[in-house]
């Protein structure tokens, strides 16, 4: 069973016991989250599509970490001018586990 769901307005495809990053989100550190913007709902044979969610469909996941992603290194230059500024940035993050999909 899998479903296509809207966290932090990006779209994710997960299933069960998936763990993954998404934009940090404002809560603690092992506690629970419910998503109810559920747009795709498959299992197996039957694909349930939102009309633009799909009624009664709820994710269940639980928060195990706030993290900083991968360095992004920002390089600025423009030759012969002696212009050179570089910058990184680290995006913060937050890695959940989702627990149950519920139909």
């Amino acid at each position: 069973m899998y479903a296509i769901v809207e966290i932090g307005g990006q779209q994710f495809k997960i299933e069960k016991e998936q763990k993954l990053f998404v934009n940090l989100l404002d809560k603690d550190t092992g506690s629970d989250l419910e998503f109810d913007n559920v747009m795709l709902l498959a299992d197996g044979e039957n694909v349930k599509v939102g009309t633009p969610l799909v009624e009664g469909a709820r994710v269940k996941a639980k928060i195990l970490e706030h993290v900083k992603a991968d360095k992004v290194i920002v390089f600025k230059k423009k030759r012969r001018k002696g212009y050179q500024k570089m910058n990184g940035h680290r995006q913060p993050m937050t890695r959940i586990q989702i627990e149950d999909i519920t139909a």
